[in-house]
C-alpha cells in the first residue's frame, strides 16, 4: 500500500497575503517549526527571476538564493521543495540537484502550457530533482484533456502529478472522477497529489476524501498554517495533520504547527485576513475567474443578484476561468444598457414632482430641532418629499432615498407598516416582496475623489437635475460636525467624519456653487452647506 503525505506550502501560497514578505526570522521559524512537526515535504517559496533576492521573502531568484537564506535553518524535513510557475524561471537559474539545497521543484502550467510544461519538467528531472506536474486549475481539463496530460506524465515520468484546484471549484464527487481517472492512468510509481482552495469551505472535507482511499501508489496532500493563501485560503495544514494522526497512523507534532501560527501566522492574518467571503462564493459558484467579480464589483453599481446575472452571462465557456477584461467590460456595458436603464424612472420622477415644489429632508439633528421651519414649509405648500437612507419620527416622507444594502434592511419593517412610502433606490439594492417604485444607476451618482463616495444629497441633486427639477429645498441636511453629533440617529455617522468634516463640508459647498449653481437650493433648516451660514463656526 502507497504512503500518505503531507506537504506544507504556507511559505509559498502564503505568499499571496503578504508578497512573500514574511520577515526571514518569520521564514526560519516557520520552516523550524514545520521540520519539529515532522511534516513530510516544505515548500519554501517560488523560484522565479522576475524578483531580486531579498532574505525576507520567500520568493527566489534561483536554487543559490535558497541556500542563502535556508543554508543556517535547523533541522530538515524528509524533501524540501520550491515552485515554478512556468515561464518565470528558467533551467539556467537552476542549480544540479547535487548541489542544491531543495530536493525537488513543482511546476505550475495551465493546459494550454501542458506540452512545453512537461518538457520543462523533464529538464530538471535530467538536473537530478524530484518534479512535481501541477495541473492548475484542474476543472478546466476534460476527460480528453485529461488524458493527453496523462500521456505526457507518462512519458516524464515526474515524482508525482498533482490536481490543483486554483478556483476552490471542486466538491468530493468531482474530485475523485479526477482522481480516478488519474489512479487508473498513471503509472504507479508516479505519485499523485491533490491541492485544495477553500471557496465553498470544502478544501478540508476535500483533502480528508481524496485521503480516504486505499491504494497502491503514494498521494500527497497540501495544507498551510491557518489556511493561510491566495483568495479563501486552503486546508489547514494543522488540521490534515489532526485527522491524518487520528485516522492513518501519524504522528505530526500538531503543537508545533500551533506555535507557529500562534508565533508567525497571526501577525498576517490581523493585517490582512484570508479565508471564505461572499467574493470567492461569487467566483467559485459561477465557476469563473475572481477578476470578473472583482471588476463588476468595482462598478458599484449592482446588487448581488444583479453581479451574478452578469457573471452568468461570460461565454463562451473557455473565457470563464481566463480573465478577459475587455470581455468584462462590454458584458457591463450590455447589461446597463439594456437592463439598467432608469429612463422610465427618470420619466415617473418627472411626472411626480411636476407643479410641486421638492423637499429634501436629511438625517441631520436640526429636523427635530428646527421642526417648527419644517412642519410650516410642508404646511404652506404642496410639495414632494424625499428623505434619506432614513424615516423621520416627527414627519411622514411622501418617498424615501435608499443608497445602502444596511439601511434598506433597516427601514423594511417601517416600509411594512406604511406601505404609501414610496421607495426610490439606487440599483446596488435589490427589493425584498415589493418593488421600487424608482431605481436608479448608481455607478454614474459616485463622488469617486471623496472619502464618502456616496453622499446622498449629491446623488439626489444629480438625478433631479436630470429630471429637469431645478428648485430644490433642504431640511436637515445639517453638514458634518467635528465637536458634536449632528444626525437625529447617531448610527448613521460615519467613523471618520470627524477629522475630514470641514474638508466635507466645504467640497458640498463648492459643488453646489459650481456643479449645482443652475439649480435654486434653499435651507429651511440650519446647514453648514448654506453659504449665510458659518460653515466653521461648528455651531447650531
Amino acid at each position: 500500500m502507497g504512503k500518505r503525505l503531507l506537504l506544507d506550502c504556507t511559505l509559498r501560497d502564503g505568499g499571496y497575503v503578504n508578497d512573500w514578505d514574511f520577515g526571514h526570522d518569520d521564514i526560519i521559524k516557520i520552516y523550524e517549526r514545520l521540520c519539529l512537526a515532522g511534516v513530510d515535504m516544505i515548500e519554501i517559496g517560488f523560484l522565479d527571476e522576475r524578483r531580486p533576492y531579498d532574505r525576507n521573502r520567500s520568493i527566489l531568484p534561483d536554487t543559490a538564493s535558497v541556500r542563502t537564506t535556508f543554508g543556517m535553518a535547523e533541522g530538515r524535513p524528509p524533501m524540501v521543495v520550491g515552485m515554478i510557475d512556468y515561464g518565470t524561471c528558467p533551467v539556467e537559474c537552476i542549480e544540479d540537484c547535487k548541489d542544491s539545497f531543495i530536493d525537488g521543484i513543482r511546476v505550475i502550467f495551465k493546459k494550454q502550457k501542458m506540452h512545453e510544461a512537461m518538457e520543462f519538467c523533464g529538464k530538471l528531472k535530467e538536473k537530478g530533482y524530484k518534479v512535481f506536474s501541477q495541473l492548475v486549475s484542474i476543472t478546466a481539463y476534460s476527460d480528453e484533456d485529461l488524458n493527453v496530460v496523462i500521456g505526457l506524465v507518462n512519458q516524464v515520468k515526474p515524482f508525482a502529478v498533482s490536481m490543483v484546484d486554483t478556483y476552490g471549484l471542486l466538491d468530493p464527487v468531482w474530485l475523485m472522477h479526477y482522481y480516478e481517472q488519474l489512479d487508473e492512468k498513471v503509472d504507479k510509481e508516479i505519485a499523485i497529489g491533490f491541492h485544495a482552495h477553500n471557496n465553498f469551505q470544502l478544501a478540508y472535507a476535500n483533502a480528508m476524501t481524496f485521503l480516504k482511499k486505499d491504494r497502491e501508489r503514494d498521494i500527497l496532500v497540501d495544507g498551510t498554517l491557518f489556511g493561510m493563501g491566495k483568495s479563501a485560503g486552503n486546508a489547514p495544514l494543522e488540521l490534515l495533520a489532526m485527522h491524518m494522526n487520528e485516522n492513518y497512523g501519524k504522528s505530526y507534532d500538531v503543537s508545533q504547527m500551533l506555535e507557529a501560527i500562534e508565533e508567525n501566522i497571526r501577525p498576517f492574518y490581523a493585517k490582512s485576513p484570508w479565508g471564505y467571503k461572499t467574493f470567492f462564493y461569487l467566483s467559485a459558484s459561477n465557476k469563473c475567474h475572481p477578476g470578473y467579480v472583482d471588476y463588476f464589483q468595482s462598478k458599484g453599481n449592482l446588487s448581488i443578484t444583479k453581479l451574478n446575472k452578469l457573471l452568468a452571462m461570460i461565454q463562451p465557456e473557455e473565457k470563464k476561468l481566463l480573465y478577459d477584461k475587455d470581455l468584462a467590460e462590454s458584458i457591463y456595458r450590455k447589461y446597463v444598457n439594456e437592463d439598467l436603464d432608469d429612463e422610465d424612472s427618470l420619466k415617473k420622477l418627472k411626472k411626480i414632482c411636476a407643479g410641486k415644489e421638492v423637499l429634501l429632508i436629511g438625517p441631520g439633528k436640526n429636523i427635530r430641532l428646527q421642526s417648527d421651519k419644517v412642519e410650516r414649509f410642508l404646511k404652506e405648500h404642496d410639495c414632494v418629499s424625499i428623505s434619506f437612507n432614513y424615516i423621520p419620527e416627527n414627519i411622514k416622507p411622501d418617498y424615501v432615498f435608499i443608497t445602502k444594502a444596511g439601511r434598506y434592511h433597516e427601514l423594511t419593517g417601517i416600509l411594512h407598516e406604511n406601505p404609501d412610502i414610496g421607495v426610490i433606490a439606487t440599483t446596488n439594492l435589490e427589493p425584498l416582496s415589493k418593488a421600487f417604485d424608482m431605481s436608479f444607476g448608481r455607478e454614474g451618482l459616485l463622488e469617486l475623489k471623496e472619502a464618502i463616495t456616496d453622499n446622498p444629497f449629491l446623488m439626489m441633486l444629480k438625478i433631479l437635475r436630470r429630471a429637469d427639477i431645478r428648485k430644490v429645498n433642504c431640511a436637515g441636511m445639517d453638514g458634518y460636525s467635528d465637536n458634536e453629533e449632528n444626525y437625529v440617529n447617531p448610527g448613521m455617522e460615519y467613523d471618520f467624519v470627524k477629522a475630514e468634516a470641514q474638508h466635507l463640508n466645504r467640497y458640498i459647498r463648492d459643488e453646489l456653487a459650481g456643479n449645482y449653481s443652475d439649480m435654486e437650493i434653499e435651507f429651511i433648516t440650519f446647514s453648514h452647506y448654506n453659504k449665510t451660514e458659518d460653515i466653521d463656526s461648528g455651531s447650531f
